[in-house]
């Protein structure tokens, strides 16, 4: 499933943790962060943003979603 998530609401949404940007990766159901290497769920189009549920990357993931984020032209949700 692909996620849909309102322009105006990825204009704000900031990782809990560090208050900053993220990567909406609607094909995948998540939203990145990659100064952490963590990945939040977005279930039924709703972003599932607590800490204790996000999921920790390794390098190669990292690596792995970084460069489709590079491909597919994928910015940050703001601006941090």
């Amino acid at each position: 499933m692909t996620s849909v998530l309102d322009p105006r609401l990825l204009e704000i949404l900031a990782c809990p943790r560090d208050k900053g940007p993220l990567l909406f990766l609607a094909d995948e159901d998540s939203l990145y962060n990659p100064r952490l290497r963590v990945r939040y769920a977005v279930r039924d189009n709703i972003p599932v943003m607590l800490t204790d549920e996000a999921e920790s990357v390794d390098a190669a993931e990292h690596e792995r979603i970084l460069a489709k984020a590079a491909a597919k032209g994928i910015s940050p949700t703001f601006e941090g």
